[in-house]
């Protein structure tokens, strides 16, 4: 899970983001409530650029961001990343002018996906 957890990093630095949280969920559900669950982590990207266009845009926005992308444990060293969809998640606010911020938004979060 570090090996990738440092690519990804990597890899969004490529993009101008940078990692603001990570939520380790497998420990916490384990201290909190005492499940077991593979490998599991939250990280909580920003790309400041966009993240102030948005914000300029909508002054709600802070409540879709940073973009989560998680990395899980499927089996022994394999680790599956996924990243959230930045234009999904914006059609939930009524504001057009957070589209193409969204779009561009999504195209760096696949460049960072497919440099794994």
């Amino acid at each position: 899970m570090k090996e990738a957890e440092e690519r990804v990093t990597a890899a969004l630095k490529e993009e101008g983001f940078g990692v603001l949280t990570e939520i380790d969920l497998s420990g916490t559900l384990r201290k909190k409530v005492g499940a077991e669950l593979p490998a599991y982590k939250i990280l909580g990207a920003c790309n400041p650029q966009f993240a102030y266009k948005a914000v300029q845009a909508e002054d709600k926005i802070g409540l879709m961001l940073p973009c989560n992308l998680i990395l899980q444990e499927k089996s022994e060293g394999v680790v599956e990343v996924s990243a959230v969809d930045p234009v999904a998640s914006m059609q939930a606010i009524a504001n057009d002018q957070l589209g193409e911020t969204a779009s561009v938004v999504r195209e760096k979060l696949r460049k960072v996906i497919e440099a794994l």
